[in-house]
């Protein structure tokens, strides 16, 4: 006999493993934020700094799938810390421009510890760690591309991603 709310049951949702998990390696990340000054949120603004130096505010944004209203705070947190210089663009206004400070570079040779850390809290063969990450990103790119206010610079090479390094 069919059960017409199998597809109510919490045990046959993706999204509840996925909410858990996402909590759980929050909760993890935590006490190593903590010794940075960081939440998560402004490590993972930081961590967009750290390879691309110079970005604006709506390259911010689409890189991790926020919103603006979402970055604003972070920002000024992260500029009242020394992190970061935030003006507008001279020729657009209403482009914000976010700039890595020296103390920014800086803060990031003490952050090498945090993804050594998170992968050894998580014990995935490098095959099952690929898998994963390719199947969230594939996820991701999809929500992207339904979005019309996507900026394609970020998702362009969507195809060629790879994990570099250790996992998480």
């Amino acid at each position: 006999m069919s059960d017409k709310y199998a597809s109510l049951r919490l045990k046959n949702q993706l999204c509840f493993p996925l909410y858990a998990v996402s909590n759980m390696i929050t909760r993890k990340y935590k006490p190593l934020l903590d010794e940075l000054d960081l939440t998560y949120t402004q490590y993972i603004v930081m961590m967009v700094l750290w390879e691309e130096k110079q970005v604006n505010e709506k390259f911010l944004c689409e890189a991790l799938c926020l919103k603006s209203n979402t970055i604003t705070p972070l920002l000024k947190k992260l500029q009242a810390k020394g992190y970061i210089d935030k003006k507008k663009d001279d020729s657009d206004e209403r482009n914000l421009i976010i700039t890595l400070t020296k103390e920014g570079e800086h803060l990031q040779d003490r952050a090498l510890c945090v993804p050594e850390s998170m992968a050894k809290e998580f014990r995935l063969t490098s095959e099952e760690a690929q898998t994963l990450y390719r199947v969230l990103y594939k996820m991701l790119d999809q929500d992207r591309e339904k979005r019309p206010e996507k900026d394609n610079t970020v998702n362009r090479n969507a195809n060629k991603r790879q994990m570099k390094g250790d996992p998480l």
